[in-house]
């Protein structure tokens, strides 16, 4: 009898080790979530070797299969219909998994640092109201917990949550009142995930080895230095919080970063594109990436503020990149500006107009385009320049000529230009605007929208 028992618990043992390895999801796959609509989307996880896994949807009638591989690894392409939802979808190994609740729409990344990350809970200018009635089921968030790691991980941390009052509290206020806009614009569900650290230079977001490899980056990386508040080591934050959720479909990424990288402003402008081009490459897409300029701040040395607009704005030459200038709204006191509703919406119309045709939509400052010289005179253009104006005396631009030395210039709007004069110079050659890491800008098109900082020397150079 005893021999029974014993054979019998071996054989349960057995079954028990053989099963014991249950099909499983990543973290961004769960309850709540919002998938890409009409993709091909990727969807993946991990199992027991030669375990089969088989899909089904709510959407469609077919059963897509697959077996785990023998690193543990499983993954299938799965089609998404036109937004709508709720859906649901069940992954079946040795054991089942049910996901609930699922919508399919627009899915949008955010990152960055503290501006991107900064929460209701940490204050907002006018936001209250808003916050308060935030109720939304087709505006879904994540939140990607802060980790890191020497190299690529597996999976995040986090969790999908239905839009409210209380799930928005601890979420992106920038990311929420452009998520809202968008949602309620396209009349379709929107998922944002939210993936951003206070304090990270944009190092710790790019690859390792993209950096490494260029001897310009390393040498720009290596001006970093340690601080208690987050890493300052390449690639760390990529590892942990971006590379993990490749290749999950997104409809593109919003960026609000750079403070951090007044510490090596020179390199800012190639680092954040390879960033970007890293990004486009793991997940698999061009998509847009639109990003905020940091605002006008007293607390930065020398000219560092102001070097970082200027990066960013160079950034505008990469494919499908745009950027909100939000100069306005800052506050020159305080690193982290309260007014988060006019960027969300910034970020948001700039979308609307450049991703979803939305024509009818202001979406950008004026951007400087070039400048020429008539009669002593420089005559400068910009696009976006429908209805320039002026708020104030224009007392920011100036002028410099083959000599070097910049004087203040006379400024006066004309035919959507600017024409600028000074009697010392007789031949301007360069020319720059707010040209100061606290200076508000007082130039406007006629979508009261502010007109970037910039120079025309090569300083990075």
């Amino acid at each position: 009898m005893n021999i029974k028992i014993f054979s019998l618990s071996c054989i349960l043992l057995l079954c028990l080790s053989l099963f014991s390895q249950a099909v499983s999801l990543p973290a961004i796959y769960g309850d709540h979530m919002v998938m890409q609509q009409n993709s091909k989307i990727k969807i993946w996880g991990w199992g027991k070797p030669q375990e089969k896994i088989s899909i089904t949807t709510s959407w469609s009638t077919d059963t897509l299969k697959t077996e785990v591989d023998n690193q543990a690894n499983w993954s299938l392409m799965m089609e998404t219909p036109e937004a709508g939802g709720p859906y649901s979808f069940t992954v079946q190994g040795y054991n089942t998994l049910q996901i609930e609740d699922v919508l399919i729409g627009e899915v949008w990344l955010l990152s960055g640092q503290s501006n991107m990350e900064w929460s209701p809970r940490g204050g907002l200018k006018g936001g209250e109201k808003e916050v308060k009635e935030a109720s939304n089921p087709e505006l879904r968030l994540f939140i990607v917990e802060h980790r890191t790691s020497s190299c690529p991980a597996y999976d995040v941390d986090g969790h999908w949550m239905v839009c409210s009052p209380e799930s928005v509290m601890d979420f992106s206020a920038v990311g929420f009142f452009f998520g809202r806009q968008l949602q309620e614009q396209l009349d379709q569900p929107v998922g944002l995930i939210c993936s951003a650290w206070g304090g990270t230079p944009v190092e710790v977001w790019t690859p390792k080895d993209e950096i490494v490899q260029n001897e310009n980056l390393r040498e720009g990386a290596a001006k970093l230095e340690p601080v208690p508040w987050g890493p300052v080591e390449p690639g760390r934050a990529y590892n942990a919080m971006i590379a993990p959720l490749m290749p999950f479909n997104i409809a593109g990424a919003l960026w609000y970063q750079g403070e951090a990288n007044t510490a090596n402003p020179d390199t800012y402008e190639a680092m954040l594109k390879t960033m970007i081009r890293s990004w486009r490459v793991g997940f698999g897409i061009e998509f847009p990436f639109y990003l905020a300029q940091i605002a006008p701040y007293n607390g930065y040395g020398g000219d560092t503020g102001v070097k970082i607009r200027d990066a960013q704005r160079r950034v505008l030459s990469e494919p499908k990149t745009g950027m909100v200038v939000v100069a306005d709204v800052g506050d020159t006191v305080d690193i982290h500006p309260r007014n988060k509703i006019d960027v969300g919406h910034r970020f948001a119309n700039l979308a609307l107009n450049q991703a979803y045709g939305m024509s009818n939509l202001a979406y950008s400052s004026p951007l400087f385009s070039g400048f020429k010289v008539e009669k002593g005179k420089a005559i400068v253009a910009f696009e976006h320049s429908e209805g320039l104006y002026a708020k104030d005396d224009l007392t920011q631009f100036e002028i410099a000529g083959n000599d070097g030395e910049w004087y203040p210039a006379k400024a006066k709007v004309k035919n959507e230009t600017v024409v600028l004069s000074n009697p010392k110079v007789e031949a301007p050659v360069n020319i720059r605007y707010a040209w100061g890491n606290a200076c508000v800008p007082k130039l406007f098109n006629g979508a009261d929208l502010p007109a970037s900082s910039f120079t025309t020397v090569d300083w990075n150079k």
